[in-house]
């Protein structure tokens, strides 16, 4: 990867841009995808990916981070998944009866789950953690769900009621989810003890916020002292973390946990976990009002559950958690070197767990930016990095890690004279990314944070 001398052509990939918006509402099916999340007419519209590198529509490659939104931990294209997958829907891809396929990638996701007794697959995320909440509330009789200050949870109304884009949601279901702090105890009991709460969803832990010592283990202890269950949203921990997830990692057993993202290396594919008395609400063997749990055409077809499975090997056979830990060890150390050299590493730099990087764009004054943000990820674009971290994946070589690097120090070069002038004036083209959720589509007043995801 060389520094680019001339701007790279995004001609194609702006002119399929402009047609997506005709025919895609937002021009995107995921919001965290959407052309506001990049500089302005250097949105790349993809064509094709092998390992860690992507291409676009104008003959433009990149070395590519937070694959998938994050669901891509093995590589794009990798042959094993891909050959399990091709093995499999050549023989069907839907039926009308259970597979045995299904048993076995049940077996297999306990086996690596096993503070869990039962599983069901789905398709999304928010299949799972809206799956885990009516859970929640029939088998406790209450309604309120106390959700930790982390970024997403779900596209159904009992989150989304809570965030700016509550358009069309009603108060009455806003009012049923409360939120506590991470790290913080007191918040959580504050919540909890008029009795209302049927489950705390969470994450375990996040790429900036690990639990600190007895946090988890008091967030259990509060659920069980007033009948709360306890849910942890695994869909990022999940085979990154490790293959049983941040549950396996701290040692704290949820009463329920949600899967996604990289259970099938970018196939969909998400499941619901967790006690078995719980989850038998939702099966044929209760004597009490049974739970709509998780009813799905897709759930269970045989591409994504195969996938799944050599997923599965992979991690049981390998360690794709090492060599993506290491690709970021390696990232984060050398990129934060530079920007030290450069003066500007308190504007700048890379943080979080060595698996799940971001990296943290600040003005001169240290405060987030998305201005500041917008002309880093435009200089990196411009050298031949993509992406809205620095998430790797066990497909990131040291020599894409060098390469990165490479285009990194060209692009703090850049962000140090847009520091050393105040502003990104003259130096970036076009309009500031915004928050994937906000409640207009032309902000009038741009809020200055920290990038977060909306992808489920």
């Amino acid at each position: 990867m060389e520094e680019a001398s001339v701007r790279r052509d995004f001609t194609r990939s702006n002119r399929l841009q402009a047609r997506l918006h005709d025919l895609v509402p937002g021009g995107a099916h995921t919001y965290a995808r959407g052309a506001d999340q990049y500089p302005e007419f250097m949105a790349p519209i993809l064509v094709r990916g092998s390992g860690c590198r992507v291409w676009d529509a104008d003959g433009n490659c990149y070395v590519e981070y937070g694959m998938g939104l994050r669901s891509v931990t093995l590589g794009h294209g990798y042959p094993p998944v891909v050959a399990a997958v091709r093995a499999a829907i050549a023989d069907g891809v839907s039926f009308s009866r259970p597979t045995e396929l299904e048993i076995l990638a049940a077996e297999d996701f306990l086996s690596l789950v096993p503070a869990a007794d039962m599983v069901k697959f789905a398709k999304n995320g928010s299949d799972a953690t809206t799956a885990a909440v009516r859970l929640a509330r029939a088998a406790t009789g209450r309604t309120a769900i106390a959700v930790c200050d982390q970024p997403f949870f779900s596209v159904d109304d009992w989150f989304i009621g809570t965030t700016a884009m509550d358009s069309g949601i009603p108060a009455e279901t806003v009012a049923q989810t409360v939120k506590f702090r991470y790290n913080d105890l007191p918040s959580l009991a504050a919540v909890l003890r008029d009795g209302r709460v049927a489950a705390v969803v969470m994450e375990a832990a996040t790429a900036l916020n690990e639990p600190d010592p007895g946090f988890l283990q008091g967030v259990r202890e509060l659920c069980d002292r007033y009948g709360t269950l306890l849910v942890f949203d695994e869909m990022i921990t999940g085979f990154r973390w490790s293959a049983g997830g941040a549950q396996a990692v701290y040692g704290v057993r949820p009463d329920l946990s949600c899967w996604g993202k990289a259970m099938g290396n970018g196939f969909p594919i998400s499941a619901l976990a967790g006690r078995r008395e719980l989850m038998e609400l939702g099966g044929l063997r209760t004597d009490r009002d049974r739970v709509f749990l998780l009813s799905t055409t897709h759930g269970p077809e045989s591409g994504s559950l195969a996938a799944f499975r050599a997923v599965v090997r992979e991690y049981v056979t390998g360690d794709p958690v090492a060599r993506m830990e290491h690709a970021g060890r390696l990232l984060a150390d050398g990129f934060n070197a530079i920007t030290a050299e450069f003066g500007i590493g308190a504007q700048l730099a890379a943080l979080g767990r060595p698996s799940c990087l971001i990296f943290v764009t600040r003005d001169a004054d240290g405060q987030p930016s998305q201005p500041f943000r917008t002309l880093f990820l435009q200089e990196l674009l411009e050298r031949g990095v993509l992406g809205q971290s620095f998430v790797t994946s066990a497909a990131h070589t040291d020599a894409d890690i060098e390469a990165t690097l490479t285009a990194c120090r060209a692009a703090a070069a850049v962000y140090r004279k847009a520091l050393e002038q105040g502003s990104v004036d003259g130096l970036l083209i076009g309009r500031p990314v915004a928050p994937a959720i906000r409640r207009h589509a032309e902000p009038r007043r741009l809020p200055e944070a920290e990038p977060g995801e909306a992808g489920r």
